[in-house]
């Protein structure tokens, strides 16, 4: 059999899949997949709240205390550009058993640092089986689930991400509190715990099947069509009952197909600026929030515990916005809420920024701040979480969407990069920009962010909801079910 036949039938068969209703099996996949961003929230704000331990037993330096808090995200950057070519040629299953083995390891020997470069080394190492995972999450996603479904599923991931960050807040706040550890072990318990869910994870994820899309484009037609019966009820008559061998698509490959489709383009163009965006929003001052809240004396000046419970609090109302973002999508759709979420987020930043600089004469002074300039910065910030927990919702979700499906996996990876690129300027640039510019103009810097993604969701992003993607078959382009228009 011709590669051209091959690649005939192997679309055909794409086609049918993504547009298939959902089913159990399927459905129980996706939720395994968004899962993983429990784990990075968990990680991402424990690293939050014991810097400061950190800080007190090693006497890092700015840039090495900058690091630690940024070298995951570096670690994902490079596991994004990786994992998800790597998904593409060896399947999805593979890959995130692999990635989370690797960080059930790396999180438990982060705990035992015996210095500052050992926690920076081992943090940058984690990063990479997480950038890996969620890359490759993203395209189990859309290939496992239905038109509608998926999209909705690809956006509950700000939810997770929510639930995640207030269970760390509420867990390493209880166990602060209690005093249960000293600071010297409570840091490294704290980072080390990330193992757990990740274990159980782990359990969950292994009786999972590999989609049929991913099969289909490595030639595996028979495991492929058995496995879309068992996910889709559909065992593809189109597709030989044999194994072929396909020809591995290049990475140039990746981006002519992406270029030369002006939906697709479009699209892809927005989820990246998005990506980054929304990465940059979130490290720069979501990440430091904790941090922003007490020395802001918002629950009373270095109230470490009170400050936790009021980021706990926002969080909670992030976490109610990732649940409503989805259900969302069919009345505004991705334009829609991108729009909406950058828009609230610049909103916030700017009401935070307003706060801080309101709040900075008394905090030089080493005086508690009035309750309303406080009470501003706080809603600044509830507003901005409800907003950023829109916008993130949408990039790495239409860049999976658009993505043919033999470079699904590379299109969620490369789409990653932009966010884990952005996190890691944010988390490294803020603290810098803070001490010599001051946090209410660093708060406004970041401000441009929300709204070059507002634009961009207005001017390039065209309506991605129900788009089911399409490639050439046999030399002509069928006729699209996407709805996508301007």
């Amino acid at each position: 059999m011709d590669q051209e036949t091959i690649r005939r039938l192997s679309d055909q068969a794409t086609h049918v899949l993504l547009n298939k209703p959902q089913t159990i099996s399927s459905r129980k996949g996706g939720w395994m997949m968004i899962s993983t961003i429990l784990i990075e929230a968990w990680d991402l704000y424990a690293i939050a709240f014991v810097l400061i331990f950190i800080k007190n037993e090693f006497q890092p330096n700015a840039v090495e205390l900058s690091l630690v808090a940024a070298a995951v995200q570096g670690g994902a950057l490079i596991g994004a550009l990786i994992g998800g070519v790597v998904a593409d040629r060896l399947g999805r299953k593979k890959v995130f058993i692999l990635t989370m083995v690797l960080f059930i390891i790396l999180a438990i020997a982060q705990g035992f640092s015996q210095n500052i470069i050992d926690l920076i080394i081992i943090r940058l190492l984690i990063g990479i089986p997480l950038g890996s995972d969620i890359s490759n999450g993203y395209a189990y996603i859309m290939e496992s689930m239905s038109k509608g479904t998926r999209e909705q599923m690809g956006s509950r991931w700000q939810f997770m991400f929510g639930l995640g960050e207030v269970f760390s807040i509420i867990v390493i706040t209880i166990l602060f509190a209690t005093n249960i550890f000293s600071d010297t072990i409570l840091w490294r318990v704290a980072l080390a715990l990330g193992a757990v869910p990740a274990l159980l994870l782990l359990i969950m994820r292994l009786d999972l099947p590999e989609t049929p899309l991913s099969l289909i484009q490595r030639g595996k037609f028979v495991q492929a069509k058995a496995t879309s019966k068992l996910l889709f009820d559909d065992d593809l008559d189109m597709l030989p009952d044999q194994d072929v061998k396909i020809e591995k698509p290049k990475l140039h490959d990746f981006l002519s197909v992406i270029w030369r489709d002006p939906i697709k383009k479009r699209a892809s163009i927005f989820g990246w600026i998005s990506n980054a965006c929304q990465g940059a929003e979130f490290t720069a001052w979501g990440f430091y929030l904790p941090f922003i809240l007490t020395v802001a004396g918002v629950a009373g000046a270095g109230n470490i515990i009170g400050s936790n419970l009021v980021t706990a609090l926002v969080f909670c109302l992030a976490t109610v916005s990732g649940f409503v973002a989805p259900l969302m999508l069919p009345k505004i759709g991705h334009r829609g809420l991108s729009m909406w979420g950058f828009g609230l987020s610049f909103i916030g930043l700017m009401i935070g920024a307003i706060s801080l600089a309101k709040i900075a004469p008394f905090e030089a002074l080493n005086q508690t701040p009035p309750v309303a300039w406080g009470s501003l910065l706080v809603v600044g910030a509830c507003i901005l979480m409800w907003g950023h927990y829109w916008d993130a919702s949408n990039g790495m979700t239409i860049v999976s969407m658009a993505a043919p499906a033999r470079f699904k996996a590379t299109a969620s990876g490369f789409g990653y990069v932009f966010v884990k690129a952005a996190s890691f300027f944010g988390a490294f640039v803020f603290p810098v920009l803070t001490q010599y510019a001051g946090k209410a103009w660093a708060t406004a810097a970041v401000g441009i962010l929300s709204l070059i993604g507002f634009f961009s969701a207005k001017y390039i992003l065209p309506e991605m909801w129900g788009y089911v993607e399409t490639e050439e078959v046999g030399g002509i382009a069928p006729q699209s079910e996407a709805s996508a228009v301007v």
